[in-house]
């Protein structure tokens, strides 16, 4: 639950747990848990409000309960976002140059490091 959001009915202060959303094509309106984002075509409930909506005539409610588990990262989520930081961590390799394809001629030489010289 966001302290942000709030439920969108009139004079309502209260913190919003669900988010309705219609599909007039189906005649549908459906009920779910607070959605990540405020979308400007879904609204904000709190549990009161959520508990007493209805639809229109002819119209269905879908109520969709919220997943316990999914709730928080799982471990697995944790588990990719490590690798992902340890990969991005890890230096590119600098491409190797061939013996041929290099200009210029060795004149001096300190451990692994070489002096070309250009012609």
């Amino acid at each position: 639950m966001s302290p942000a959001r709030r439920c969108s009915r009139t004079a309502c202060g209260r913190p919003a747990v669900c988010t309705l959303t219609y599909v007039y094509a189906d005649q549908t309106a459906v009920l779910g848990p607070l959605a990540t984002y405020a979308e400007p075509h879904a609204y904000d409930l709190c549990e009161a409000h959520s508990e007493r909506l209805s639809a229109p005539r002819g119209w269905e409610v879908l109520r969709l309960a919220a997943d316990p588990a999914a709730q928080g990262p799982s471990s697995d989520d944790l588990l990719a976002l490590a690798d992902a930081v340890r990969e991005a961590a890890r230096p590119a390799p600098l491409p190797r140059v061939a013996p041929a394809a290099e200009t210029g001629r060795e004149t001096a030489r300190r451990g692994h490091l070489r002096v070309l010289s250009s012609d």
